[in-house]
């Protein structure tokens, strides 16, 4: 039983997608391929969908920490100005 052109396309974009290759190159080699452009875009449509579909949901916002280190790999203090204490709290 054959596939659909839609269910390769995808196939084929996934895969090319994982190895690097940008959306609008593919695009173009789709193009020069022979598929039709609205094909080419229904099936870039439904692996985004896809991708999304398969992206772990965050449950918890992330704690971004940073620290500036002297030469001497110890920890610098920044204090704020008495301004800023007052207007930036």
């Amino acid at each position: 039983m054959a596939e659909n052109p839609k269910s390769r396309l995808k196939d084929y974009l996934k895969k090319n997608l994982k190895k690097g290759y940008t959306i609008e190159s593919l695009r173009w080699a789709l193009t020069k391929q022979g598929y039709s452009r609205t094909t080419i875009e229904q099936a870039i449509i439904q692996t985004h969908k896809e991708f999304a579909e398969a992206i772990p949901v965050l449950k918890e916002k992330p704690i971004i920490s940073y620290q500036i280190i002297d030469e001497n790999d110890k920890p610098i203090e920044i204090k704020k100005s008495f301004w800023k204490k007052i207007f930036w709290k």
